[in-house]
């Protein structure tokens, strides 16, 4: 073990020469915390609704003061007028506003005899967001169109009551476990692959191998070095992260504990899937380019920005091999329920099992250069 620790002392006091490696490690991360959890988390609103009234008549009168209404309730809309249905369409097609509403002639017509009276809602369907969020606020406004003017005492249809057994959780929330595992794996591809790519193309390893060390305790040390970097990164962007999105009870010891376990086993276990990664490589550009590639292919298919049961049959199969799904599920147990270690046992037993393997591997294919 002590010519481990030596081959440990020396990678921690390098990287804490490199102030720069280190902030950009830490603060990119947050930042793509801040700026992904409040760019898609926040509710639509301010869609521009052209009304084009071709009735006139007093139902259609109630369609306009409800939508009215929800222009100036929830904000979802904002209504515009129009006299003529080609030039909103016109303006639709142009960008001017999202969505027509289109009252026909013969709407109050059909309402007063209950002869299946309709209105149309032209959307622009290029944005999905956007027409969801339209077709849904303007659903529920015709629901509420529709509402008797008396209800009956005790009701006769059946209905829903939906019950949430945690707090409402934004996205913000939602995003902070992907953003804590990107950020250990930040700190496993410059401060762990980049470093070790350019020390083998220096010829340093091959001058550790000509001390009594062995490739194990040269592996494990490179090892545990990048899983102390990453777990610091991890820990820093858990406690900043879980102040920004607002995580309750974030500094609870208990949780802070498991967390802190979590956090270590991910840490080793993306470490050793780098060191197998980059075992046998030499040109100090590839990993520079491997890098972008790997990140787009663990961290999407794990369900930190989409749930998982969205996915293709071929990415959810990706995400059954991928340690980025179970780092992210462990953290979300913890951070968004507050839950204990049963919860994530098989996420903490894959993660290990990954490591052992994954670090078994890269010994096996370590080997001299010169």
């Amino acid at each position: 073990m002590g010519r481990t620790w030596a081959i440990i002392e020396r990678e921690l006091r390098r990287f804490r020469r490199s102030p720069v490696l280190i902030a950009m490690s830490m603060v990119m991360p947050i930042v793509q915390l801040v700026i992904l959890g409040y760019a898609f988390g926040g509710n639509v609103k301010h869609l521009k609704v052209a009304i084009v009234d071709q009735d006139h008549g007093l139902p259609a009168i109630k369609v306009r003061e409800l939508a009215s209404a929800a222009s100036s309730g929830a904000r979802t809309i904002d209504t515009v007028d129009y006299a003529d249905q080609g030039e909103a369409i016109s303006d639709l097609r142009n960008g001017r506003v999202n969505g027509v509403l289109t009252i026909p002639p013969e709407f109050s017509r059909r309402v007063l005899t209950k002869n299946d009276p309709r209105v149309a809602l032209i959307e622009d369907n290029t944005d999905g967001f956007v027409s969801v969020a339209l077709a849904g606020t303007l659903g529920g406004l015709l629901a509420a169109y529709n509402q008797p003017e008396t209800t009956a005492r005790v009701p006769g249809a059946a209905s829903l009551d939906v019950v949430e057994i945690y707090p409402y959780v934004p996205y913000v929330q939602y995003l902070l476990p992907g953003s804590v595992v990107m950020s250990i794996f930040m700190m496993v591809m410059i401060g762990g692959g980049i470093i070790f790519i350019d020390d083998k193309a220096r010829g340093l390893h091959e001058g550790y191998l000509v001390t009594p060390i062995r490739k194990l305790e040269l592996i494990a040390g490179f090892n545990i070095s990048g899983t102390i970097k990453a777990v610091v990164a991890g820990m820093f962007l858990i406690i900043i992260g879980s102040i920004i999105a607002g995580i309750p009870d974030a500094f609870d010891p208990m949780r802070l504990l498991r967390l802190f376990v979590v956090v270590v086993v991910t840490a080793f276990a993306l470490i050793s899937l780098m060191f197998l990664l980059m075992v046998r490589v030499t040109d100090p550009l590839l990993p520079r380019a491997v890098f972008g590639v790997l990140n787009t292919v663990l961290y999407f298919p794990s369900g930190a920005v989409y749930p998982q049961q969205g996915f293709p049959g071929w990415m959810q199969a990706i995400a059954v091999a991928d340690p980025f799904t179970y780092a992210v599920h462990a953290l979300k147990c913890l951070l968004l329920k507050n839950t204990g270690f049963g919860a994530i046992a098989g996420d903490l037993t894959f993660l290990m099992i990954f490591s052992v393997v994954a670090m078994s591997a890269a010994t096996a294919l370590f080997k001299r250069t010169l």
